[in-house]
Formats: structure tokens, sequence, C-alpha cells
């Protein structure tokens, strides 16, 4: 969506009644921002004064009318507005020109869990552009996502609008991404991110770091999306082997390494991966591969309360255990640390860990995610299951701080911890 780019006539922020983060946004741009001024623009003195705000129910109306102004396709509702006012992870801003009529929004979301936000959408009426009210909408959007202790702000632009792409490379984003074929006219998407907290040494996402470093880590990880609910860690291994052997991922392959690394039960529906099922699928494609795992007795138990699904579960345990053994796969049954994960992200390791997805959907749920990075404060991580308002670029390098990651490596009542360590043989 186009911002545009044209000298700004003037800005004033007022003193509205807000939800905290928003207020604190709008008082950090009125800092940025602090006097009104005017200019000349074509021999003539204009003063133009926009005033931003927390969207309230009350700009429904105008919210879609602006929509149908500003876009020809992909426009959000009525419906969807509504839906984003009462979204706790979600922030609107308006833009009101001196008449009070609304004339601009942007759309912030904040990915739960993480520290990543995503400028989701921005708009300003074809009649405010010249006068930088997109570059002021886009500061609001920097300074909410800012004071929600986001460490990144992310969007995608058409690989076509080079205006857009100016100004956000003149207003420090950075390119990471690029996704073929993302818009309805088969136009690509150019992914760029903004640091909004900075701290020494955080990963270089923009592709000219190297594959790995001793002081912080960013590996050379393509992404891939699981194609069913239960094959989260064969599309984590996918990602491994596309890394380490320039494999390319097929489903075909996704349905064989869950059919040869499953437990065959969970809670409800098919199973997922057992940890050694997932190493020794690994092995058999010529991959290094040691499992680290705090428990040495049957895993998953804890979630099944059939007594022939638990002989199943237990029975499939068991010939992991002896086929790790005879096909010599390290497995190290204790406890591992965030500082054993820096060690091995640093020498080039791919890592597979099971979380619970608790603090991303509530749901409670193992899963299987690949770590693409870590520096002091968080790790960074591949999910191959985007959610339902997510697009794929959401999921990729994903900021998790590493207190919160702590907690989100253990499933269960047991406090399970695993994870998958693999190299190049």
């Amino acid at each position: 969506m186009c911002i545009d780019t044209l000298p700004v006539c003037c800005f004033q922020y007022a003193a509205l009644t807000a939800t905290p983060p928003l207020l604190a946004a709008s008082i950090m741009l009125a800092r940025q921002y602090p006097l009104p001024y005017s200019e000349h623009l074509q021999g003539h003195r204009i003063m133009c004064v926009f005033s931003l705000r927390p969207a309230l129910p009350d700009d429904l109306d105008a919210l879609t009318a602006l929509e149908q102004r500003c876009f020809s396709s992909d426009r959000l509702t009525r419906r969807s507005f509504r839906q984003w006012l009462k979204r706790q992870h979600a922030g609107l801003i308006v833009a009101q020109n001196e008449h009070q009529q609304l004339v601009g929004y942007v759309l912030v979301l904040l990915q739960p869990g993480t520290r990543l936000a995503r400028l989701y959408s921005i708009a300003v009426d074809p009649q405010q552009r010249g006068k930088k009210l997109g570059e002021q909408l886009l500061g609001a959007a920097e300074g909410y996502a800012h004071q929600q202790h986001r460490l990144f702000l992310r969007l995608e632009v058409r690989k076509d609008n080079t205006v857009a792409i100016a100004l956000y490379e003149r207003l420090g984003y950075r390119l990471f991404a690029q996704t073929v074929d993302y818009y309805e006219d088969h136009e690509d998407a150019l992914r760029y991110q903004k640091r909004l907290h900075y701290l020494a040494d955080l990963p270089d996402l923009s592709g000219q770091a190297h594959a790995a470093s001793t002081q912080t880590g960013r590996l050379q990880l393509p992404w891939v999306q699981q194609t069913t609910p239960f094959t989260c860690g064969p599309a984590c291994l996918l990602m491994a082997l596309a890394a380490l052997k320039k494999q390319a991922p097929t489903v075909t392959e996704e349905l064989l390494l869950w059919r040869e690394a499953t437990t065959i039960y969970m809670t409800a529906g098919h199973g997922g991966c057992h940890p050694l099922g997932l190493a020794l699928a690994a092995r058999q494609r010529g991959l290094s591969a040691r499992v680290w795992c705090n428990q040495a007795g049957p895993l998953f138990l804890d979630s099944v309360r059939d007594r022939d699904k638990k002989s199943v579960i237990t029975t499939l345990h068991d010939h992991f255990v002896s086929e790790c053994s005879r096909h010599r796969v390290p497995v190290c049954y204790d406890d591992f640390s965030a500082t054993d994960l820096d060690n091995a992200i640093s020498v080039g390791s791919i890592v597979l860990v099971l979380i619970s997805t608790w603090r991303l959907d509530r749901r409670k749920a193992p899963h299987w995610v690949a770590i693409s990075g870590s520096d002091e404060e968080c790790f960074y991580i591949h999910d191959p299951d985007p959610g339902e308002d997510q697009v794929p670029m959401d999921c990729q390098h994903v900021p998790i701080t590493r207190y919160k990651f702590e907690q989100m490596r253990q499933y269960g009542q047991a406090k399970l911890r695993t994870a998958v360590v693999l190299n190049r043989l």
C-alpha cells in the first residue's frame, strides 16, 4: 500500500483520550514534531493540520469510506475494522484534518508471545497526499510498536512500488526477504523491517551476515510451511535439509518423514513427531543428528488417556531408543540450557526445538520450531504453521525473548524439554 512522500505542510498532535499504548505513541510523536508550521506551495501559503488518535467504534463508517477511496482491491471491510478495534493485540490509529474529517489510518498487529509487530495496513486519503501524512502515520505505528516493547516492525510492499520503497529505506527500513507471486496480479512482495530497540550485536537479517558467528548467530535457513496440522516436525526437518543438503522440500517427503518419526497418537487426531524419530529420519538422509532430552522414559504420555494408545506410544518410544543405539545417534538424557543452544548455533548447527504453543495461541499444544538465530536478548525461530491472521513471512525469524523462550520450550505436566541438533556429516 502506497505511502506518499511529498513535502509536509503541518502536523499538530493534540492530547487525546486514548488507551495508554496509543497515547504514549502520540506523545512520542508530539515530541518529534512539536510545533505546527506552514510553507508556500505553488505560491500559496497553506496551513495543513492533522491530529492522530486511536480509532473508535464511531469511526467505522469513515474508515470504510476511506478504504473505498484508497484501494481498488484487497480492501478491509467494515466487519474487519470492527474486529481489529476489539483485538487486544492490534493498534488502529486514525488521522483527522482541521475539519475533523478522517483522512488516514494505520493498523499495526502485535504477534503474541514474540517481540514482533507487523504493519498490516496504511491508508492516506488521495486528496491529502503530498503532505507527508503517510510518513506521520508510519511514525505513529513505530511509536505504538516501540511502546509495546516490540524489537522489530515489519511490512511488505510491492516490488514495483518504488516510491514507497524509497520512503521505507530513507526511514531506516531494511530489506530482509522477498516472496515471489505474492499479490493478486502476481507481483512480488519485498519484506522490510525496522529495528525499534537498539541492542549490541543483534543479528543481521538483510542477508549480509555470515552464516554463523561466535557472538550472535543468524543461520541461512530456508522456511518451509507445514501442509497438515500434524507435520510441524517434518517441516522443520525439511528446513534443515534445504539448508544443509540443498534438498528441495516436497509434500511427499514431508509425509514420509512424519511416517518415520510419528508417535501415532496424541491427545486428539494424528500424533506429532518424536525427537528420536526425527533424529533417525535426519540420519537416514545424510545428516549428523543428536538429541537433547530431559526425560528418558516414554514421551507425551501425559497428553493421552487411552490405555491402548499409551501402549502404542510406549512401543514406538522403545523402538526409537533401540534404533538410535543401533545407528549410533547420540542422545543426551539431561536438561539443556540457552547457552547450549547458543553454542550449537554459533558453529552452524540447526536446532529443532519442541515448544508449547500456549504463549502463542493459548492451545497448550506440542509444536516443533527451528531456531534461525540468537542474540543477547532473543532467540529467532522459524515457525512452520502460520496463524489465521498471519502471512508466511510473519513466521520467519520471529524474535522471542530469552525469558519467554525459556518458558515456551517445555511441554506438558512433566515439563518435557527436548531438541534435535543437526549438522552436515
